[in-house]
Parts: structure tokens; sequence; C-alpha cells
């Protein structure tokens, strides 16, 4: 932006300059070649006045043209009587055009020619004075020179002061632009000191405004959200005092277990509730003990509903950037989407595999997929559902570095891929 600003500016002093001084360098060629013409005309008035008296006065005639002949300028007198004085030089088409009685100025070899006729009692006699081509351009270089050293000049001086003009500008619109980075990465402290052209400042207080509006929508979404949670304390203490009461011993240590997990993901999401995605602390896992486990807890309803679940996963630790939690949320919802949106015996298969700089965990079923355009946006499943198990899946893997990808799968139905860096 700086230095489109600074060619601005020069391109439009350049357009100035072109109208300014192309016409300067013209008028000043033009003064220098009247200006000979001038002393030219002088030259040869001078020589005229015994011009016409030649036939009494030769030597007063001599003496005139010795006087003006001194410098670059040359004169001739052409007399009646076929002789000449001064500067040799011949008869040139307009020297005998002025024997007619003709007054002429015309351009010739090596400069203009002021042709003076003179009448006098013995005839007419023409006076010539040549003025040289570099007589008629005396000066002009060193007007143009100057006129070359005028214009860098004020280019210079355009692209000082439209650096630092562009300097200011474009320091306030990178200061609005970090800010905005900031905010966008989730820094919503961040503000930006209002600089710059009014408008410019008008966008930094628009900036600072919606910083404070979104810091102020999200705080009061995080704590909407917490006391949801805190609210769910007490039904979850109504329904461990309700297992506890069972008299069935395994199956009160079942419930416990499954019990013990919600209250887990309640302080999971309290917790995420109440501090910034920023503040999170980094989290790894082994993406195939997960898938394993995972596959153990789905295993039991598989076989009720007499599914048949594949599970294809190395023998060996496959780090990931994602806390083994967040990797069986992402699981669960992916894999109770086919328990939900498929019937009974429909097969299903839960895999992990390295792919270069990758873990991709795979979930993917033989049901009749997904409709086409249907997973555009958050919310929207076109299978009955809230969309959102897919959404809390792809975040998973998007906060990771990762993504989700989803396909046609080898059994027929849906292939869903979390991809992961790998994190040793």
């Amino acid at each position: 932006m700086r230095r489109l600003l600074v060619r601005y500016g020069l391109a439009m002093t350049s357009v100035v300059l072109v109208a300014f001084l192309v016409p300067l360098g013209l008028l000043a060629r033009s003064l220098a070649q009247e200006r000979a013409l001038d002393a030219g005309r002088q030259d040869a008035q001078s020589v005229a006045v015994f011009a016409g008296g030649a036939g009494q006065d030769d030597a007063r005639l001599e003496a005139a043209v010795l006087a003006v002949n001194g410098g670059h300028r040359q004169t001739t007198v052409y007399l009646p009587d076929g002789t000449s004085v001064g500067a040799a030089a011949a008869r040139t088409p307009a020297v005998e055009l002025a024997g007619l009685g003709t007054a002429l100025t015309s351009r010739t070899d090596g400069g203009i020619e002021l042709v003076l006729p003179v009448g006098g009692s013995a005839g007419v006699a023409v006076v010539r004075t040549l003025v040289p081509d570099a007589e008629l351009t005396e000066g002009v270089q060193q007007s143009w020179l100057i006129l070359a050293v005028v214009g860098a000049v004020l280019l210079a001086g355009t692209v000082l002061a439209g650096d630092r003009i562009a300097a200011r500008l474009a320091r306030s619109v990178l200061d609005l632009s970090g800010v905005a980075e900031r905010l966008g990465a989730g820094d919503l402290a961040a503000r930006v000191e209002p600089s710059g052209p009014p408008e410019v400042a008008s966008v930094g207080r628009v900036l600072n405004g919606l910083g404070a509006r979104v810091a102020g929508l999200l705080a009061t979404e995080r704590e909407l959200v917490a006391d949801l949670s805190h609210r769910l304390r007490t039904p979850i203490t109504a329904l461990r005092l309700d297992v506890d009461l069972l008299a069935d011993a395994q199956e009160r240590d079942r419930m416990t277990t499954h019990i013990d997990e919600l209250v887990h993901a309640v302080d999971a999401i309290v917790w995420t509730a109440r501090h910034p995605l920023h503040d999170a602390p980094v989290s790894r896992c082994d993406a195939v003990q997960v898938v394993r486990d995972r596959a153990t807890f789905w295993g039991v309803l598989a076989v009720d509903q007499g599914r048949d679940l594949r599970l294809d996963v190395p023998d060996a630790v496959l780090g990931v950037g994602v806390g083994a939690d967040e990797l069986g949320v992402a699981l669960d919802v992916l894999v109770d989407n086919v328990f939900s949106h498929t019937p009974d015996q429909t097969p299903f298969a839960l895999a992990v595999r390295p792919a270069g700089d990758l873990v991709q965990v795979v979930v993917e079923d033989g049901g009749l997929g997904f409709p086409t355009g249907d997973l555009a946006e958050r919310g929207r499943s076109g299978a009955g559902s809230t969309g959102l198990g897919l959404d809390v899946a792809r975040r998973t893997a998007e906060r990771a570095g990762g993504r989700l990808v989803v396909e046609p799968g080898r059994l027929g139905g849906a292939r869903i891929v979390l991809e992961l860096p790998v994190r040793p």
C-alpha cells in the first residue's frame, strides 16, 4: 500500500511537470531564436544605413560591415554593380528576390538569413545577415537542463513527502489489520489506537466497538452455558442416589461408571465455557488406544443389534494433538450417527491409519450414506437429526490442526475421516 500511494503521487506529479516543463522548454527555445534574429536584424539595419550611399562612401560601408562581423553572425552587402562587401557568400534565391525590393527572412544551410533591400541612386543594394544555428539555439540546452533539475527535485520531494504520508497511513492500516487478526484468533482484548485520516480512524473505533461487543456476547454465552451445566448437577445427584439403591451390585457399578463419565463431561463443558479456546492446555493422546476403547464400549450395543464391527488399528502408538476425551467424544457422536440412522445388522468399521504427517481416524458404515448437499452447514444433516454431531467432530479435528473429510465408504455407506497431525 505504501509503494502504491507513492506511485500515485509520482504519476500525478509527472503529469503536472510534463504539462508545465515541456511548454517552458519550447518557450526557452523560441526566446533564444527570437533573441538571435533580433540581433541579426540590428546588424542588417546598421549596415543598411551606409549601403544606400555606398557609391559615395565605400570606406564607411566597409567599416560598418567589419564592425558587425566580429561574432558568429556574418553580414554581406551585394552592391548594384555586382560586387559585394563583407563576408564572402554566394547569392542565394532570397538575395535575388530581395534585389526586386522585397525584404524577407529565409531558412538556408547553416542557419537563417535576414535579407534587406536598400535603394540608392545607382540601384538596389541587398544587405544579407546570416544567423547561424549555434546562435539560434544558444542557451537552450542550459535552460532545458535547469528545467530537468527542477523536475527531478520536485519528483524527489514528491517521493519523500508521499512516503511520509503513505507511511503514516500504512501504519494506521497495518495496526487495524494486526488487531483484526488478533480478534480473529480469539484475543478479544485486542484494541487499536485510532489514528490516520478520519476515515481510517473511524474504522479503528468501529473495530474496537466490535471487539468489545463480541467479548460481551461471548462472556454472556459462557455464563449461560456454565449456568445450565451447573443446573444439571442436581438431577445427576438424584440419579446417583437412585443408582445407589440398586440391589444388583454389578448393575450398580456399571451405572455408577456411566454417571461418573457424565459428571466428567459436565465438568469439561463448564471449564470450556469459562475459558477461551487459546487458554486450553496442549493435549495429546494415542489415537489407537482411544479407538480401541470406544470400539469396546460400542461393541456391546453392536452385538445386541446384530451389527458387524470391524476394527482395523496398527500395533503401534500414534500420537495426535487432541485429548483422549475430545477424540472419544468425536468418535462417540460419529458412531452414534451410525446406530441412529442405519437399520439394525448394518455393519460399520473403525480404523486408524498413519498417512505421512497425519493420522487418519476412520468411521464408515454400510448404510445409505449422506444425501448430496446436506453437509454444507452446521445444524443440517438431512436425516432428521440436529446435524451438530458432525460439527462437533469437525471442530475437534480443526482445533488439532486437521480436518474432517466425508466421502463414500467401501462398505457402501458414508466414510468419515478425521485427519489429525501427528504429535509424538
